[in-house]
């Protein structure tokens, strides 16, 4: 596995401390009766002071974690072994801004916690995704017109919006318009990359479950009576899967073109 990936071994690393930091935080959490690391290291924002460091909560975190601990080992892992792909000046701009995203929507929470404008910020890397994905992906040229007009404006528009929000405007009707915009350049993409040999299977499986898993989740939370604070960190858990989407893609551009593109 390690010598599948031109960064296995970094990957492992960096993964490798994060597990044993979590490990520390467990050992703490369960002996202190104190769930402030373990909290942070999992969902990425202020500990709740209600919750108590229960066996149950102790084992949910820790399942969150385990979640952060495999997005990691699968953005940082890299391409697969070989010689790069040649790849003209649209494609590795487009990689770029792949890595981007990623990295911005894995610091998101600390953004936000340092200041409401942080995920404003987050959302720029997203905007030029939809700008250079949109035409690579497109079957003609007015195909990756339209998807380059809906990724702009549903991830422009959005943080247009919430700075309008956030400066005190209201932006109700206008969040409700770009995020239909912003779903369906998500829905066209998965669709053009599930038709791109470029891109493995497992990627775009992983983009389809960012989409649907937190509606789901959501809806759950509204049927089942839950308090509603627990299916948020839910789906903010649910959304890293994005990041791996995210990163996965960049991966699978950069495949040696002599080697089989795996479908996992």
């Amino acid at each position: 596995m390690l010598r599948r990936h031109r960064l296995g071994v970094p990957a492992l690393i960096v993964t490798g401390v994060y597990l044993s930091a979590l490990a520390v935080a467990v050992v703490v959490a369960l002996a202190a009766g104190d769930l402030g690391a373990l909290w942070w290291m999992t969902l990425f924002e202020a500990p709740d002071a209600s919750i108590q460091a229960t066996w149950p909560n102790v084992l949910l975190l820790t399942l969150a974690g385990l979640v952060v601990a495999w997005v990691l080992w699968e953005s940082l892992r890299g391409p697969l072994t070989g010689p790069p792909a040649e790849q003209d000046p649209n494609i590795r701009r487009l990689r770029v801004a792949l890595y981007v995203a990623a990295a911005s929507s894995l610091v998101s929470p600390f953004l936000a916690v340092w200041s409401p404008w942080g995920t404003v910020v987050t959302l720029i890397p997203m905007f030029g995704v939809a700008f250079l994905l949109s035409p690579v992906v497109g079957r003609t040229r007015r195909h990756g017109l339209i998807l380059q007009i809906c990724g702009i404006l549903g991830f422009g528009g959005t943080a247009v919006g919430l700075g309008l929000m956030l400066s005190g405007y209201e932006a109700g009707a206008l969040m409700w318009f770009i995020a239909s915009a912003s779903l369906i350049w998500t829905v066209l993409i998965l669709r053009a990359q599930w038709d791109d040999g470029r891109w493995r299977r497992a990627t775009v499986k992983y983009g389809i479950l960012a989409l649907v898993l937190p509606v789901v989740l959501t809806m759950a939370g509204g049927l089942s009576g839950v308090p509603w604070e627990v299916y948020d960190d839910a789906v903010a858990v649910a959304g890293v899967l994005a990041v791996v989407w995210l990163a996965r893609s960049a991966h699978d551009l950069d495949a040696p073109p002599a080697v089989p593109v795996p479908s996992v």
